[in-house]
């Protein structure tokens, strides 16, 4: 599980990354980020409108919002063979519902097939969850990621932060 850990950094594409989102509401920052995903090539336009649907209807049921001004939306997607994954920032933060009432400024979005297969393993998946959450949760990432300037310094971050 260590050595598989230090390699989740590199499931992120720094074209579906962002420095500003601009949305003002959660939906809005959901457009964003599916929108990132697809001018990445991360996700079939086809399948924009469900990712989508599921990020606010995912919402709805509990906030993602896990504190510290971090959330990770994160949901199931049928047509997804892959996991795809984002981190992106909200320089103004969002009211997000999250468990301390804090704006959130981080996200980690994710988005995962309905099923396993060649390319999806659920346990791998909680694994890298879990990354994502330490991550969160890490005083040193969440104010490291404050003073990125680009979309691959996202990402480096993320692969510094994943140790040697």
């Amino acid at each position: 599980m260590q050595t598989e850990a230090k390699e989740y950094w590199k499931l992120f594409k720094p074209a579906a990354c962002s420095l500003k989102l601009s949305g003002t509401t959660r939906e809005e920052a959901f457009a964003e980020l599916v929108e990132n995903f697809v001018k990445a090539k991360s996700l079939d336009a086809a399948l924009g409108g469900g990712a989508l649907r599921a990020l606010i209807e995912r919402e709805i049921v509990a906030s993602t919002g896990v504190g510290q001004g971090v959330a990770i939306p994160h949901v199931k997607l049928a047509g997804l063979e892959e996991p795809i994954f984002s981190l992106s920032l909200h320089p103004l933060g969002l009211e997000w519902a999250s468990l301390d009432g804090a704006p959130v400024t981080i996200l980690f979005a994710v988005l995962r097939p309905e099923r396993p297969g060649a390319r999806y393993n659920p346990e791998r998946h909680l694994d890298m969850m879990r990354w994502i959450s330490q991550l969160g949760r890490d005083g040193d990432f969440r104010r490291f990621v404050a003073g990125v300037t680009t979309k691959k310094a996202l990402v480096d971050l993320l692969h510094e932060m994943s140790g040697p």
